[in-house]
C-alpha cells in the first residue's frame, strides 16, 4: 500500500493534469483541479498505472434531459423519421444532445444510460416509442389503453455505445397527433470502457 500526503498530493493536482483515457489510446487532458483516486491494491489492468492510480476530472461527465412544453404536433422532420422531439433542454453536460435534432451522439466508448417517458393524450391508438442506437431498437414501450385520456410508453435500460454513436427515441408505431406536452428524453455516461 503507498501513502501519499494530503498536502503533497493536492499541490501536485492544483496545477493543470495529464491522464491517459482508459483504453490507453485515448489521451485526455484534464484542466483545473484533479480527483486522484489511489487503490491500495493495484492490478496489472491497463485501466491504471503501476501504482493503481487513475485520474478523473468533471470535463469527463456527460448527461443530458430533454422535455417537451408544448402539445402542437410533430413537425415535417418527425413525420418523415419518425425521431421524437424536444423543444426544451433541462440539462445538457458536455453539450452532446442535440436539440434541433434530438439526437444524442456518444463522445466516447462507454456504458449509456437512458430513460424516456412519452406521452400520448387523447388518442385511442396504440404507440410504440422505441430507444434507438445508429438506427437499431435497443429498448421500446408500448402505451394502448383505449379508455383513458392520457397514458405514457416508458422504459429505461443500460446501452454499450461506441465514440460517435447516435441515440434517439424514434416513434414505431402509431401518432402523437393529439399533443404530447410532458414528454422526457434522459441519458448519462455511467462509466467509460
Amino acid at each position: 500500500s503507498m501513502v501519499i500526503s494530503e498536502a503533497l498530493l493536492y499541490g501536485a493536482v492544483e496545477l493543470n493534469c495529464i491522464g491517459e483515457g482508459q483504453n490507453d489510446t485515448e489521451p485526455i487532458i484534464l484542466e483545473g483541479k484533479c480527483l486522484v483516486v489511489c487503490d491500495s491494491t493495484p492490478s496489472s489492468e491497463p485501466a491504471g498505472n503501476a501504482l493503481g492510480m487513475s485520474v478523473r476530472s468533471g470535463s469527463g461527465r456527460v448527461a443530458f434531459s430533454a422535455s417537451r412544453q408544448t402539445n402542437h404536433e410533430p413537425t415535417d422532420m418527425s413525420n418523415r423519421t419518425m425521431i421524437i422531439y424536444f423543444d426544451n433542454i433541462l440539462v445538457n453536460v458536455g453539450t452532446h444532445f442535440d436539440q434541433e435534432s434530438s439526437v444524442f451522439l456518444a463522445p466516447r466508448r462507454g456504458v449509456y444510460s437512458f430513460n424516456f417517458h412519452v406521452v400520448k393524450a387523447y388518442n385511442r391508438q396504440t404507440i410504440q416509442v422505441s430507444l434507438m442506437v445508429n438506427g437499431w431498437p435497443m429498448i421500446s414501450a408500448f402505451a394502448g389503453d383505449q379508455d383513458v385520456t392520457r397514458e405514457a410508453a416508458t422504459n429505461a435500460g443500460l446501452v454499450i455505445m461506441e465514440k460517435g454513436d447516435k441515440a434517439y427515441l424514434r416513434l414505431e408505431r402509431g401518432n402523437l397527433m393529439g399533443g404530447w406536452k410532458y414528454s422526457t428524453f434522459s441519458g448519462f455516461l455511467v462509466f467509460p470502457l
